[in-house]
């Protein structure tokens, strides 16, 4: 029996516009620390001269505006349907990142008539020479919202911890991009391990594991350990790689950072080709 997200996924398409790096930060299940990796991950990169940006695409929860203490007074449906230009729907957070909120404004993208898919376009193509990087921060699980956005983006990070239930839900992610070509590649960040022996375990779990019955390429992008100092900064509504730059936590993520910066092999993608499929997608 054919999955509902079968055509939905079909309909990807594997190359597209060049322009920033569109990386969608997704996970099995809810509660693993992604939007906050989102955020540190943004801020590190900022720090080293790229031009980053947010597109908060967990709709409706807007976490990653909460971790950075910023409430956007427009968002991407402002833009589509109220006249908004696309340096009003952009946020400005304090480390010096910017945050395109997605509102609800996706959902009607595919209805769009030809001038407005127009300025969508000029839109997107200024905020490709504008940003080096744009970390699309997904909601967490297979519904068709999450996959598209997964789907359009060219790279992907799957973030897991050590539970079980973690690792069960993001192989059942991963199984459904697997299963419709979407990604031959995924980036894997294990989150809130004891020690690297942890994380490591953690992750050959689940490379053992796809690779026994997934055509898959999983890629150690890293991990983060458990440190108190990033639930300090989440109720402080700061980042930790700013507040305790010298932290394990931070360090870490430093080394992140440093992977996926080296890690680039092909052009980027683009926000026009990223919006282009999701306009496809939500048809």
């Amino acid at each position: 029996m054919r999955s509902p997200n079968h055509n939905f996924l079909q309909t990807v398409n594997k190359r597209s516009d060049s322009g920033a790096r569109v990386i969608a930060v997704t996970s099995g299940k809810g509660g693993v620390g992604k939007t906050n990796l989102v955020v540190n991950l943004a801020v590190e990169l900022n720090r080293r001269g790229y031009r980053v940006a947010i597109f908060d695409a967990d709709l409706g929860m807007a976490n990653a505006e909460v971790l950075l203490g910023i409430v956007p007074q427009y968002t991407l449906y402002d833009y589509l349907f109220k006249g908004k230009s696309m340096d009003e729907i952009l946020a400005a957070s304090p480390p010096g990142i910017q945050i395109i909120s997605g509102g609800s404004g996706f959902v009607e993208l595919a209805n769009l008539d030809y001038q407005a898919r127009k300025r969508l376009g000029r839109g997107l193509q200024e905020l490709d020479r504008n940003f080096d990087f744009v970390l699309v921060d997904t909601g967490a699980g297979i519904s068709k919202t999450v996959l598209g956005f997964v789907a359009a983006a060219h790279e992907v990070v799957v973030v897991i911890t050590p539970e079980p239930t973690s690792l069960t839900d993001a192989y059942g992610l991963i199984k459904v991009l697997s299963k419709y070509n979407v990604h031959n590649e995924i980036m894997v960040v294990v989150n809130r391990a004891m020690d690297e022996k942890e994380a490591w375990r953690t992750y050959r779990s689940m490379e053992t594991t796809t690779g026994q019955f997934l055509q898959v390429r999983l890629i150690n992008l890293g991990y983060l350990p458990e440190d108190s100092t990033v639930v300090q900064a989440v109720k402080q509504q700061q980042p930790f790689v700013k507040m305790a730059p010298s932290t394990p936590a931070s360090q870490n993520l430093a080394k992140i950072a440093n992977r996926l910066i080296s890690g680039r092999e092909e052009e980027p993608l683009g926000l026009q080709g990223f919006f282009g499929k999701l306009m496809r997608l939500f048809g």
